[in-house]
């Protein structure tokens, strides 16, 4: 695509040459000096314009410029200085030859002419007079040096001309709006000049050149070389975008990475970051290291893609010998700096050959090994390296280097020890929750527990607790806070719960025990502080087979959402309940009716809050509606509809549970008579039930547990008492109920006592045995297991 230029085109020969030879511009300045139209040329090789050469050897660099032979239309040769510029592909075009030269501006001009005299004016500052078409009239010797080429070589050309880069048409944009307008302008730009071998940063001054009359003549431009201000700035934004980009996180892994990528392309072509291991010195960093260094690959990035630069994978540990640069570092605890041209790498790549290999297949030719140090402690080492970019790294950079490495060293510090943190909460909080879930045969259950995405693991609990006469306790809880604190909090309340349950406390009552707990906690918690600073919520429901009815009561905590057979799912309507650590204040219970095969979700907080409003609430409505058959995968289908993918702010604990009915068929009552000559008959009729249950080899064990309670009830206890035999395929159950609410105890009989030692054997023979309160009066209870390998 040609291009279009704002000036007389004539007034320079121009024509550009494709990377194979041909031409494929020839404007009409070209036509002035050789004659030859631009329809006989463009398109054909440049060569047949050579006079007496068969070839023109190719140029190389970005510049070219000599004086040819060139042949003109009527057959004889003009002698031409040339100027080329080379043109790498982009902007829509291929990679190309800009080549030039003056046909007007052999004549510097007289002393009186504006023009000349601006040029004239001596200045170590590099300065140049243009005219009213912007080519060169004068410049001097500071200029030319800038340029690389004498004042008589390029005189009558235009900046973009003379510079042939992009730059240099924008440069010259800014001269025509001077030019125009006859307004001074000042810009910056970074380019290469002719005479330069490394990019400079260059702030350009342009000033309209008037004459006796006030007219513009042209435009005077003067460059200062700002690289080293320019340095100074770029050093001052790498590091504020240092402080933003590296530390986002508290993952020891991701602040690495952004520790890589804020350092490429910036500082270096490849770099590299390499943690120590603390479990090899005893879960602490160290402040000194000796070599050799076990180094494990934390992070890198490279300007190639794929890194294909780099030998050790993200994970991979490698062991580092003292002539390494990663040892080299870390042992001399400062920065090291080696190139290869100075052999200051030999056995190093001698001894890893692969990263021999590596050196040579990219021409990498600079490292710079930096320690990864904060608090006094030794984390790693970061290596940078350097192919692409021509230059070793200098003072400068290596200032640079060690500030970001120094601030990237504390975040990196910072995220290991919540890590560590973490996993010892989390070691924590698993050893608190329990492993698994009883089975028992009043439900089946299952949950899930996940901590926060970044505030780590919280407060929440759960658990499923077996408890007399078939029942099961079900629980959820939350206490406030994050990290080791809250789980403590959390496994001492957790404890107390299984206590209170232990001794069949209802529900309102439990939750009326465990708030005194919390009030307490806070008080020691905070010292002289007031009651609230440690809370908590809960929901504490039990579940009985026999009766197929529950009964729950919260404190402050979301009600659990039931799915009964053939139902929707919906939320139970239970009384709310003040949360856990106000004190004095009264909780509710509710009984509802479950039928067998009911569903019961529980969970805390953390898994409906991070919808919107009632958002979330709705999601596990639907998700639980898709209820199939298994527990297991209902969990993870509710987590993965209401929970986002990056995890949420607070920690989730979910159990869902699935009731069960014990059949009439597999419990047997009788009212007792208060005279205890009648226990005879109920003991008769207790053998002839267990033989209809098919549980004869444990009638003999039964007959005496009955015989022992039965007849303590009616020496101790009130009418009415009950007997009651309930079984599952594992558990015989007696139970023994009367309306006294004295609670019985174990005594040490003397040896010629006579009595005292019926609740010792029924110890002796069960499995377990204890006593309830209920609302009437109380309940003692005893336990046979049916294996044979528990009898």
């Amino acid at each position: 695509m040609s291009r279009v230029y704002p000036f007389d085109d004539a007034a320079t020969a121009r024509a550009v040459i494709d990377d194979d030879g041909t031409l494929v511009e020839w404007n009409e300045g070209a036509r002035r000096l050789l004659g030859h139209p631009a329809d006989e040329v463009v398109g054909r090789p440049a060569t047949l314009l050579l006079a007496g050469q068969d070839s023109l050897v190719t140029p190389s660099g970005r510049r070219w410029e000599g004086t040819v032979g060139l042949r003109h239309r009527d057959g004889r040769t003009v002698s031409v200085w040339l100027l080329a510029h080379r043109r790498p592909p982009g902007d829509g075009h291929r990679g190309d030859w800009l080549v030039v030269t003056p046909l007007t501006g052999r004549d510097p001009g007289t002393d009186d002419d504006p023009l000349t005299r601006a040029g004239l004016v001596q200045s170590p500052c590099a300065v140049a007079v243009y005219d009213d078409a912007l080519r060169l009239r004068r410049m001097n010797e500071a200029m030319a040096e800038v340029i690389g080429l004498p004042e008589e070589r390029v005189r009558g050309l235009r900046v973009a001309e003379i510079g042939g880069k992009q730059q240099s048409e924008e440069l010259e944009q800014n001269m025509l709006q001077v030019l125009t307008t006859g307004r001074p302008l000042d810009i910056e730009t970074l380019m290469r000049t002719g005479g330069e071998d490394r990019a400079h940063a260059w702030l350009a001054r342009m000033a309209p050149v008037t004459d006796d009359e006030g007219r513009v003549r042209g435009v005077c431009l003067a460059a200062h070389d700002v690289t080293d201000n320019y340095r100074a700035r770029q050093r001052l934004q790498l590091l504020n975008e240092a402080s933003v980009r590296i530390g986002s996180t508290l993952d020891v892994t991701r602040t690495a990475q952004e520790l890589a990528d804020v350092c490429v392309p910036a500082l270096a072509d490849f770099v590299t970051i390499d943690l120590l291991d603390p479990q090899e010195y005893g879960g602490e960093p160290p402040a000194r290291v000796t070599a050799p260094v076990n180094l494990r690959r934390v992070a890198h990035q490279s300007i190639l893609r794929g890194i294909p630069e780099a030998v050790a994978k993200p994970g991979q540990t490698e062991v580092y010998p003292d002539f390494s640069p990663q040892a080299d570092s870390l042992t001399a605890g400062r920065t090291i700096r080696a190139t290869v041209a100075a052999g200051d790498m030999d056995q190093w790549l001698t001894w890893s050959s692969v990263r021999g290999d590596r050196v040579r297949d990219f021409g990498i030719h600079s490292s710079m090994s930096v320690p990864i140090r904060a608090r006094g402690l030794t984390l790693g080492v970061v290596v940078l390296t350097r192919h692409r970019s021509p230059g070793p790294f200098t003072d400068d950079d290596m200032l640079l280097a060690e500030e970001i490495t120094a601030r990237a060293a504390v975040c990196i510090d910072n995220a290991r020890r919540y890590s560590r943190e973490r996993e010892t909460a989390l070691a924590l909080q698993r050893s608190l929750l329990p492993r698994t879930l009883p089975r028992t045969a009043a439900l089946e259950a299952s949950s899930r527990y996940l901590p926060a995405a970044r505030a780590g693991v919280g407060g929440d609990w759960f658990d499923v607790i077996p408890l007399s006469g078939m029942r099961v306790a079900m629980v959820v809880g939350d206490v406030v806070g994050h990290g080791i604190q809250a789980s403590a909090t959390m496994g001492r309340l957790r404890t107390a719960v299984r206590t209170l349950a232990d001794i069949d406390l209802a529900p309102d009552e439990l939750l009326t025990h465990l708030d005194d707990l919390v009030v307490r906690l806070s008080e020691e918690s905070g010292g002289e502080g007031s009651p609230g600073e440690v809370g908590a919520t809960c929901l504490y429901a039990v579940y009985d087979p026999v009766s197929r009815r529950c009964t729950l009561a919260r404190a402050g905590h979301p009600p659990p959402v039931v799915l009964m057979p053939g139902s929707e799912p919906r939320q139970l309507d239970l009384p709310a309940g003040p949360p856990l650590g106000l004190g004095g204040l009264p909780f509710e219970s509710a009984e509802v009716g479950l039928p067998e095969g009911t569903v019961l979700a529980l969970y805390t907080d953390g898994l409906v809050v991070s919808r919107a409003g009632d958002t979330g609430r709705q999601e596990l409505f639907q998700a639980l509606g898709a209820y199939a058959d298994s527990l297991d995968e209902t969990c993870d289908q509710i987590l993965h509809a209401l929970l986002p993918p990056g995890g949420t702010a607070d920690d989730v604990a979910l159990l869902l549970a699935r009731t069960r009915g014990l059949a009439s068929s597999q419990v047997a009552t009788w009212d007792i008579p208060a005279d205890p000559a009648l226990v005879a008959p109920i003991r008769k009729q207790v053998l002839e039930q267990l033989e209809r249950w098919s549980l004869s080899e444990v009638g003999f064990t039964a007959e005496l547990v009955v015989s022992e309670l039965v007849t303590n009830a009616i020496r101790y206890g009130a009418h009415p008492i009950r007997l009651r035999l309930i079984h599952d395929p594992v558990t015989l159950i007696v139970e023994v109920s009367d309306t006294s609410h004295t609670a019985p105890h174990l005594r040490r009989a003397k040896t010629f006592d006579e009595g005292g030692r019926g609740l010792l054997l029924v110890a002796q023979l069960t499995q377990r045995w204890g006593s309830r309160h209920t609302a009437e009066g109380k309940t003692i209870w005893a336990e046979l297991s049916l294996l044979d390998e528990d009898r």
